[in-house]
């Protein structure tokens, strides 16, 4: 499987990894998920502490444990849990992100993250000490690089401009083309974008789309309404006629330069042969990729701004 290399790090990830949050919490359904993977040629595998209360976590360090050195290894911090609290609450603070990366790297059985993401972000944190504490576990050796995972446009600039951050986890699809505004500010500072969603929820692979959840059916998808996705999905197959809707959707996010990764989950193995399947496929042609540029909507982030 072909590899980018993540920002100006020494970090070359496979095209596709795996967003290791559809795993659940079966375990032994878990790690053959994990397992098959590894198996297809990804070796960049993405997880969060927040992923039920750190069971994902545990479950990628049981299915990577033996081949560690083969790994990429992602996950997140940010997101807080206090026992007789409502709920999680965001601590981007240093001190909590050097409690919370031990419990990281204890749940997943190593003694180094290669990737370390703040898991969202506001332009209200204390951004600079957000940064002090990331660099200093990398100078430790307890992270090899970070990242941020945001589509605030605000925040992205602020990292931007201010750390060593080596990538941008964001919600990227050809139904959520909204990151495409930044992607020259991103690539001209030497950042990779890692795609989430690239299936945008699934309307995107080869379920029908009437099979799509209720919320959908109601309220569309973003800025398309359920009528206008019933019409738009033939047209992007018409476009693309060697390339399923599946292959079409991850070759599209694939085709801009600064996209390091795609990292579309799986709950199914099936699922997850049908992605790697996608992302070995041939890439679009120049007049596939502007044509399904013109068919649909390229929208913009509205908030957070300034």
């Amino acid at each position: 499987m072909q590899k980018r290399q993540l920002g100006q790090s020494d970090l070359f990830v496979s095209e596709i990894g795996l967003g290791c949050m559809s795993l659940g919490k079966e375990e032994i359904k878990a790690l053959s998920i994990v397992d098959e993977a590894l198996d297809l040629g990804i070796n960049y595998l993405d997880t969060a502490d927040l992923y039920d209360f750190g069971l994902n976590e545990e479950f990628v360090g049981k299915a990577v444990k033996n081949r560690r050195k083969d790994v990429i290894l992602a996950t997140k911090v940010g997101n807080r849990w206090e026992e007789g609290k409502d709920g999680w609450f965001w601590d981007p603070s240093k001190n909590y992100i050097k409690k919370a990366v031990k419990d990281s790297l204890r749940r997943l059985q190593t003694d180094y993250i290669d990737l370390y993401q703040l898991h969202g972000g506001t332009i209200e944190d204390n951004i600079d000490e957000t940064i002090e504490a990331f660099e200093e576990l990398k100078q430790e050796g307890v992270i090899r690089y970070y990242g941020i995972s945001s589509i605030r446009p605000n925040v992205i600039k602020k990292y931007v401009e201010k750390s060593s951050i080596v990538s941008i986890m964001m919600q990227y699809s050809l139904l959520d083309r909204r990151p495409e505004e930044w992607f020259s500010l991103i690539h001209e500072n030497q950042v990779s974008v890692i795609a989430r969603g690239p299936m945008a929820k699934g309307l995107l692979s080869e379920r029908p789309l009437n099979k799509a959840s209720e919320k959908i059916k109601n309220d569309g998808y973003l800025d398309y309404s359920f009528q206008e996705l019933d019409k738009l999905l033939p047209k992007i197959d018409q476009v693309t006629p060697g390339h399923t809707l599946t292959e079409a959707a991850i070759r599209y996010c694939l085709q801009q330069e600064v996209i390091g990764a795609v990292i579309p989950g799986a709950s199914k193995i099936q699922q997850l042969k049908e992605n790697v399947n996608a992302v070995n496929a041939s890439p679009l042609s120049k007049d596939e990729y502007q044509e399904l540029q013109s068919i649909t909507k390229s929208s913009k982030y509205e908030q957070h701004r300034g």
